[in-house]
């Protein structure tokens, strides 16, 4: 009986997650109405709230779940590589071209929740900081295998992530180009960060 109703709470949460996903993507945090997400579930709005508190607690966890999503992909992709390098840049591909195909959650994830003042910004730190620590991980096996210089490879990972981020506001803001498209470009650059000098292409 409890494994029952555990299974059915976790089914509909992820229906108001998904249904939630689309209206927060297509109207921003604000413009969102708890009514439309309940019209698309069939669940009333106060089925809603036993399941998400506020509305707050609502957009973060959709956050959250595409957050899970993007570093389950990045993960995924980083151990098919075949060096701590190349693990770095497979994490940085999938994560650009995930957000790529999906304009939406790349709006969810950097900008549509600008609104909502210093509880965005801590909840897109704590968001962005899971990808920094994917890619850190692989930067300082990197580090440990000489295939870059010695580094900070905290500081680093920060760096990287914070490129990537300003390539996807340009993109999403002033009409720039596809993370997808630049990929390559922004891949040498953030290498050559980290790279001796006279060092190699050491892969």
């Amino acid at each position: 009986m409890a494994a029952s109703y555990t299974k059915h709470t976790t089914q509909t949460r992820e229906r108001i997650l998904e249904a939630a996903e689309s209206v927060f993507a297509d109207n921003g945090y604000h413009e969102a109405l708890v009514d439309e997400i309940g019209q698309r579930t069939s669940i009333s709005k106060g089925g809603l709230y036993f399941h998400f508190p506020s509305k707050e607690d609502l957009f973060f966890a959709v956050m959250d779940r595409l957050a899970d999503k993007l570093v389950s992909r990045a993960e995924k992709a980083a151990l098919e590589a075949e060096s701590p390098l190349r693990a770095a840049e497979a994490a940085i591909d999938q994560v650009l071209s995930t957000l790529s195909g999906q304009k939406r959650l790349a709006r969810l994830l950097t900008i549509q929740g600008y609104t909502m003042g210093n509880a965005f910004e801590s909840k897109r730190a704590e968001v962005f900081d899971r990808f920094a620590r994917v890619i850190g991980k692989h930067l300082r096996a990197a580090k440990e295998a000489g295939q870059i210089r010695e580094e900070n490879t905290d500081l680093a990972s920060l760096v990287w992530l914070g490129a990537m981020n300003e390539v996807v506001v340009h993109w999403l803001f002033a009409d720039g180009s596809s993370p997808k498209d630049v990929m390559s470009d922004l891949k040498s650059l953030l290498l050559a960060s980290v790279r001796s000098v006279d060092s190699k292409v050491l892969r």
